[in-house]
């Protein structure tokens, strides 16, 4: 079964630390941008990060700039994004997306494969 899955997420204080992760399965990740994205309750899926194909290039939300870092290791076919200094306005569930040899700025709207989602709550 083709998917992306994703993990790492949690309960955490304000300040605080995460590492999610997104691994691809039943196929190979190295041709793929990937990207992150989040939802909050009552709030429209925003883009947090990407990663272009070759990993040369990322992007961030300004809301998360310096404090979110986006890599990659396709020797594990996985996409990591590691967040510190986590806000309360943080709180949201992560999703990843995968698109074939497309840009990073097209990958909210025309992904190949979407993860499940995983839950991060930061408390204040």
């Amino acid at each position: 079964q083709l998917q992306l899955v994703e993990s790492g997420g949690g309960l955490v204080q304000a300040g605080g630390s995460l590492r999610l992760s997104c691994a691809a399965s039943g196929f190979t990740l190295d041709y793929y941008a990937i990207g992150w994205f989040r939802q909050a309750p009552g709030k429209e899926r925003e883009g947090v990060s990407c990663i272009s194909v070759s990993g040369g290039s990322t992007d961030y939300a300004d809301s998360v700039k310096g404090r979110f870092t986006i890599s990659r290791d396709n020797a594990k076919n996985t996409v990591y994004l590691q967040m510190n200094s986590l806000k309360s306005d943080d709180t949201a569930v992560y999703y990843c997306a995968a698109g074939f040899l497309k840009p990073c700025h097209t990958i909210q709207a025309d992904a190949d494969y979407w993860g499940q989602g995983t839950q991060v709550t930061v408390s204040s």
